[in-house]
């Protein structure tokens, strides 16, 4: 009789009301649920970033000035860092007297061109010159040796006519001497005959020594000759010296090539020095805050050796690791929103900039290699770049490192 009352129907109803409300809440949850995540995808594998320049000494020396402190704001140009210049001074002006000598050199070098030129071609027209006088000598040599040999054989023919009429001369001497002492010629006529005689012997001397005249003469016609076939010789040398111009300009324009290179060679070495001169003066690349600052004045650094490194907070952006199955309906451009642990969840506005070309292992420094051993599947992450809309941060709160949670609207 009680299980027919109405209570004791509601009491037997009621487990099935409850299960009922239950599943409700879960169905309405669900659709709270899918209704709020639905077209969105976000990650807390994400973190702010910013360039970083690190900055090493160009040069090496002694630190004269640090001009910045840890975590201080400069601005692009400022001075960071002054190394000692002296040395660099002094080898900025050593290069500067190296060049204007190269420079001298080279104008000197250059002026020998033309005249080398003129010179070689005068000294061909000259030893050309000279071999045609030679050859005119050689001509007039062998014209006076060829008149002394015929001068020399008049004057033999006149020795011998002479002598012939000597002989007969010394023949009547002999005949009117027996015919004078017989008294039969006079004696003027002997003395006739010995005048005669005495003419015919001195007209003998003097043919004697017009051929041993004609004799020296052919001599000397003959040196003269000789000096002749000398003189060519040496002209003909001189020609043959002469004839080495286009040899000759061809040096000398080499030599005032080599002093323009030179030239070209010490305007480097300038250059660089005062590139040297210049490094030692670091300046920052960019607006920044100064971080990991390791020098001190005093100190020696070395080339290459890190000094500071000047971080960028203009410019941030955020790199999101996203499951590679959460980047079916990602494309760069859709909208996205940061919220920063550092700062209780504070929100940011931005967009996807773009997306890596490969997942963060393949740039791992040990990439993974599935085709050995056995494979187990790991779902990868491939870095998104995130970019801030513009004045989200003017006050350069959001720092490189830090930890945040980007979700990106894909629909």
């Amino acid at each position: 009789m009680a299980d027919g009352t109405p209570t004791a129907g509601f009491l037997r109803s009621r487990p099935a009301l409850v299960v009922a409300a239950v599943l409700l809440l879960g169905v309405g949850g669900l659709v709270i649920w899918w209704m709020t995540t639905a077209g969105r995808e976000s990650t807390d594998d994400a973190q702010v970033d910013a360039h970083v320049t690190q900055i090493a000494a160009r040069v090496g020396g002694t630190v004269l000035r640090v001009h910045v402190n840890d975590n201080q704001s400069v601005k692009s140009g400022a001075v960071l860092v002054e190394i000692d210049p002296r040395d660099y001074q002094v080898a900025v002006e050593k290069a500067r007297a190296e060049l204007a000598d190269a420079e001298a050199a080279a104008i000197a070098a250059r002026s020998n061109v033309p005249v080398t030129s003129a010179a070689t071609a005068s000294g061909v027209t000259a030893a050309r010159s000279g071999v045609t006088q030679a050859e005119s000598g050689i001509q007039e040599a062998e014209r006076g040796v060829d008149a002394s040999r015929a001068r020399l054989g008049a004057m033999q023919a006149r020795l011998r006519e002479v002598e012939a009429s000597a002989t007969k001369a010394n023949r009547d001497v002999e005949r009117y001497k027996g015919l004078l002492a017989k008294d039969e010629v006079s004696q003027q006529q002997f003395d006739a005959a010995v005048a005669a005689s005495d003419a015919q012997r001195a007209a003998v001397d003097s043919a004697k020594a017009q051929v041993a005249e004609a004799e020296a003469g052919i001599k000397v016609a003959e040196n003269r000759l000789t000096q002749a076939h000398a003189t060519q010789q040496q002209a003909q040398a001189a020609l043959t010296s002469a004839q080495t111009a286009p040899e000759q300009v061809t040096a000398t324009q080499a030599r005032a090539r080599s002093a323009d290179a030179r030239v070209q060679q010490t305007r480097a070495a300038l250059a660089q020095a005062e590139l040297n001169l210049e490094y030692a003066t670091l300046k920052a690349p960019a607006n920044g805050f100064v971080s990991r600052k390791t020098v001190e004045v005093g100190q020696v650094v070395q080339a290459g050796q890190p000094l500071m490194a000047v971080i960028a907070l203009d410019e941030v952006w955020v790199t999101a690791n996203f499951k590679e199955t959460q980047l079916t309906n990602m494309r760069p451009g859709q909208r996205a929103s940061i919220t920063v642990d550092a700062y209780g969840g504070r929100e940011y506005k931005g967009h996807v900039d773009s997306i890596a070309a490969a997942t963060g292992a393949r740039f791992s420094l040990l990439p993974p290699e599935n085709a050995t051993g056995n494979f187990v599947k790991v779902v990868q992450r491939v870095p998104v770049k995130i970019v801030l809309d513009p004045g989200q941060d003017p006050e350069h709160a959001l720092r490189p490192g830090l930890s945040v949670v980007p979700t990106v609207y894909t629909k």
